[in-house]
Formats: structure tokens, sequence, C-alpha cells
């Protein structure tokens, strides 16, 4: 097994964004560490996490996801978190650089992926620099993945 395999398998994942392959071709993904109060974390280990709708953005110089719904914790205090806040996500400053250059082409956005927790129990978030597919391009890639499914049911029949 590589390191990159011990890696992800070590990391538990609390969330994921299934759509984002559906709708976007994933070009280049980084992890970033994702910036919590105490009922967030929370929050995030009992997996009340949604990367449905959610995005990420680089303002300032700074990365941050928005739009992700991190649910309140119950047993929180009434200084608990907003669940749908601008949250920062730390990255380094030559791959925030990158990043930058990246999605100033046209037509180019950043993804949120993943939510996760590390070997050493940081949230990260994986990120990707990907471009909105068409309509045909969806179809395309659900024909081939039917083509695939009915090749390997043959295979398995014989």
């Amino acid at each position: 097994m590589s390191s990159k395999d011990k890696k992800d398998a070590e990391a538990t994942i609390v969330a994921r964004n299934r759509r984002a392959s559906h709708d976007y071709h994933l070009e280049e993904t980084v992890e970033c560490g994702l910036v919590l109060a105490g009922s967030e974390v929370k929050s995030v280990r009992g997996g009340r996490v949604s990367l449905d709708e959610a995005w990420a953005s680089i303002d300032d110089g700074e990365l941050w996801l928005n739009d992700c719904n991190i649910s309140e914790y119950a047993a929180a205090s009434w200084t608990g978190h907003a669940p749908k806040q601008k949250r920062k996500l730390l990255v380094h400053k030559r791959e925030l650089k990158k990043l930058i250059a990246r999605v100033e082409t046209k037509g180019k956005t950043l993804v949120p992926l993943k939510v996760y927790f590390n070997d050493r129990g940081f949230a990260k978030v994986t990120v990707a620099v990907a471009s909105g597919k068409k309509q045909f391009d969806k179809r395309e890639d659900l024909k081939k993945a039917d083509a695939t499914r009915e090749i390997l049911r043959a295979l398995r029949r014989r």
C-alpha cells in the first residue's frame, strides 16, 4: 500500500459532494484545513454536514467555504454557530497563488469534494478546480457508465 493509500485509509470521511463529478469536469485537487468553532467541530464529528450547495471562493487573498451547512449542535449553549456562515480554508501561500491563477481563467470554479478528519484529528476539506459540464457531456458520461456496467454484467455471466 502506498503512502497516499495509507493517508486515505486513516482519514474518516464525514461528507462527500457526490454531484460534483456529475456537474463538473474536475481537474486539480487541493487539501485545505478548515477553521471551525467548538460546536461546529462537534456537529461535523457527528456527521451533520452537507456539501450539496457548497462552493469555495477567494476573497482578499483568502480562501473561503460558502454555503456549507453544518447543523447546530444540540448540546451547545446559546453561543452556538450559524449553520450556513462563511468558513475560512487554510492553504499555503504558493498553493493559493496557483488556485488564483487557475480560477482566473474563464469558466473555472472551486468546488468542495469532501470533508474529513485526518489521522491527527484535524478537519480537512478537499477542494477541486473545476469547469461546468454541458447537458450533452452529462448524458455522454451516463452512456459510458451504462456501457461499462453492461460489459461487466456480461463478463460475470460467463
